[in-house]
């Protein structure tokens, strides 16, 4: 359409730099709106995130060298980070774990880090290890210190004389570790349940101490992690709480048991009686002879709780965390005896002998026990 009122041209032609005026104004406005609700929102999260806030250096060479083992609590983890230089304060990086759900995400391994905001090693943590020159170890519950270091060879390049060579070197520590072997026995005996099971990530080159060093750092991370005041209190340390564990991990089939069979442990120490736990009497034998016999009963061996009362001298296994669980925690019960009485691993518990002697015997009528 055709205008001739030379008014209306001059304002049609004033109009695209009022337009490109306003458009410009908007860009500015809409600039410092982002800058102010920008600035506002970094300090909302400085607020909510004083950790993050804070940048731990690096160390002098640039990076930090540490190793997370498995099974420990984000408590241990902080302390381990503490001790390394690259956290402050423990309590905080365990609030900012809590605070960001991811307490069940950290991965154990080793590390080499810089420095950093304690967010961006949390986040490392959950990443996990670098990935590279590296191989996994698994080492399954319930293993002897023999057969574990047997299951260890069979993963690695070291043979089993060398990881026991190690063991008894002195390079390899435990704050745990009894001062001699029960007469008779081998040194490696002193180290019976003091290497954690769990699967492990190692560099290809790591040595037999470093290999048998995780494990047994793992051990005493997670016994320290348990509440010991119940055994304590009934004049137990948590070496014998450790002993108690690998008694339930040899024994229990089942998770919903080991409670239950740590109580009938307690009960029965409490009340001096003899454990008489089939466990300890074929540890004695060093071998399951598939049926214990009679006369397997009457072994003569301090591992033997038929015949010594009281705990054994040493653990009889490695255990896993649930059984460390159930040693500090035992169930409350008023059950001295108990016997497998279903092919799924479930034991039948009991207060009296009649009651026990009942349910073996319909254990035995269903093939269940020999």
């Amino acid at each position: 359409m055709a205008f001739s009122d030379p008014e209306h041209r001059e304002r049609l032609q004033l109009q695209p730099a009022v337009v490109w005026l306003l458009k410009f104004g908007g860009v500015v406005i809409l600039v410092l709106l982002v800058a102010v609700f920008g600035a506002r929102l970094a300090r909302d999260l400085a607020a909510n995130f004083p950790a993050a806030a804070e940048t731990v250096p690096p160390s002098a060479a640039g990076e930090t060298s540490f190793t997370i083992p498995a099974g420990v609590s984000a408590r241990t983890i902080g302390e381990i980070l503490e001790e390394s230089g690259l956290i402050e304060d423990v309590r905080a990086f365990e609030r900012d774990v809590r605070r960001l759900g991811v307490a069940d995400e950290l991965q154990a391994g080793d590390y080499t880090l810089p420095g950093g905001t304690p967010s961006e090693i949390i986040a490392a943590l959950v990443a996990g290890p670098a990935k590279g020159n590296v191989f996994t170890l698994r080492v399954i519950e319930g293993l002897t210190v023999d057969a574990m270091l047997d299951s260890i060879a069979s993963q690695t390049e070291h043979t089993h004389e060398d990881l026991e060579a190690a063991l008894l070197s002195g390079d390899v520590k435990s704050v745990l570790l009894p001062e001699s072997a029960p007469s008779g026995y081998p040194g490696t005996v002193r180290w019976e349940g003091l290497l954690a099971p769990d699967t492990y990530e190692f560099r290809n080159d790591a040595t037999p101490e470093e290999i048998l060093s995780r494990l047994a750092d793992t051990l005493v991370s997670r016994l320290d992690d348990q509440d010991w005041t119940l055994l304590e209190a009934a004049g137990l340390t948590p070496y014998q709480g450790l002993i108690i564990a690998s008694l339930i991990e040899r024994e229990a089939k089942l998770a919903e048991d080991r409670p239950l069979i740590a109580s009938v442990i307690m009960n029965r120490l409490e009340a001096g009686i003899g454990l008489q736990i089939d466990a300890t009497v074929l540890y004695a034998l060093g071998e399951n002879p598939g049926q214990l016999l009679v006369e397997d009963l009457e072994i003569d061996s301090p591992y033997n709780t038929y015949k010594v009362p009281g705990l054994p001298p040493t653990p009889i296994a490695g255990v896993r965390l649930a059984s460390l669980e159930a040693a500090a925690a035992p169930a409350e019960s008023a059950f001295y005896y108990y016997v497998l009485v279903d092919p799924s691993g479930r034991h039948g518990f009991s207060e009296t002998l009649e009651e026990h002697n009942r349910k073996k015997q319909e254990a035995k009528d269903a093939g269940i026990i020999p």
